[in-house]
């Protein structure tokens, strides 16, 4: 396994993490996503552990905390060979205060976080969404306080547009409190968005990218392909709804190009999705899940070599589209490019 530095941390994190999703399975999502119970968990830890993938990611949100509880279950008895990340911060019942990013509704949620992962600190702790309701400067406090308290080590946030990473940022410098190092965001050859803003900013105030959903909401296992059906057993057709959106041509395309690539490298599709993105400026951990041990070793396949630069590029201008302004002038036209140039080759999180 491959490790790499969180953002401008000093945290290791292998560069293949475990997302806990499918653990418990509760509820309409979370159910589609799998129904993994102790054991099975157990299992999926122990193959994950002996490949060097040792951080596990999961939320309260997850199965209504069940997956948090699966989880700290099944990492009984080798804590300390882990590292937990989990997330905080969207609505977990319908009261005031169940909900958001407030100094009560944190330090409640990282304590009942510590029960349930039957654990005394998280490892990274992460906002599950930016709060336009809460002062910046009283989450950035709060968390000061649970990290000084030994509960987090490091703290970072999840689905933050630019402008409200870098008006935190600027927050936690200007008051000394702990800086964001990891931005868990969603990012795949189907979902390329991430690259216009939030990249750049993650390159040049060292906040390393978490990448969640790195086969676009299941869209990129190679069971789904042109002039086909959707498989009837894809989690698409009850999920499709609550994930990011995807043109069925421009799909069609990224996955035809997959295939090539795929057939040229002796590698499944997955594997060369999932290989692509772990080129990626800022890129220091991709979050892969599995609802078998045959699924987490296939997504496990996607380390250890590299697609050649030219695969690389073939399968950038397959999945590129246009983006929108003010970005696309400084890909269009030569004189925004000059003051800009690309990401790919500079230096990596």
């Amino acid at each position: 396994m491959e490790y790499r530095q969180l953002g401008a941390s000093g945290l290791k994190v292998p560069a293949l993490s475990f997302g806990a999703g499918t653990f418990a399975g509760k509820g309409e999502l979370f159910g589609a996503w799998g129904d993994t119970d102790v054991a099975q968990a157990r299992r999926l830890v122990d193959i994950s552990l002996d490949a060097g993938v040792t951080m596990f990611d999961t939320a309260d949100v997850y199965s209504d905390g069940a997956s948090e509880e699966v989880l700290g279950q099944a990492l009984k008895g080798r804590r300390d060979r882990a590292l937990i990340s989990t997330k905080a911060g969207l609505p977990t019942g319908d009261g005031p205060g169940d909900a958001g990013t407030s100094r009560p509704r944190l330090i409640k949620a990282v304590d009942d976080a510590l029960r349930r992962l039957e654990t005394d600190h998280i490892d990274l702790f992460q906002l599950h969404a930016f709060d336009a309701a809460t002062p910046v400067e009283e989450v950035l406090s709060t968390l000061d306080d649970l990290v000084r308290a030994g509960k987090l080590r490091y703290v970072g946030v999840s689905n933050f547009s630019g402008w409200q990473l870098m008006k935190s940022l600027a927050a936690a410098e200007r008051h000394g409190y702990p800086r964001y190092v990891a931005h868990q965001v969603y990012y795949s050859l189907v979902g390329r968005d991430y690259e216009w803003e939030l990249m750049p900013l993650g390159l040049d105030q060292g906040v390393g990218a978490v990448v969640w959903s790195p086969l676009g909401w299941g869209r990129l296992t190679g069971r789904v392909r042109r002039g086909r059906p959707i498989p009837a057993g894809s989690r698409l057709h009850k999920t499709a709804a609550f994930g990011p959106p995807v043109a069925d041509e421009h799909l069609y395309t990224v996955v035809d190009a997959l295939d090539e690539i795929a057939a040229e490298t002796g590698r499944s599709v997955p594997q060369v999705a999932l290989n692509w993105l772990l080129q990626r400026p800022t890129v220091s951990s991709v979050i892969i899940g599995a609802r078998d041990e045959a699924q987490l070793r296939e997504n496990l396949g996607a380390i250890g070599w590299n697609l050649t630069p030219d695969q690389v590029a073939r399968l950038d201008a397959a999945s590129s589209t246009t983006v929108p302004y003010p970005y696309y002038p400084y890909r269009r036209q030569e004189g925004f490019a000059r003051l800009n140039p690309p990401l790919v080759g500079r230096v990596q999180f």
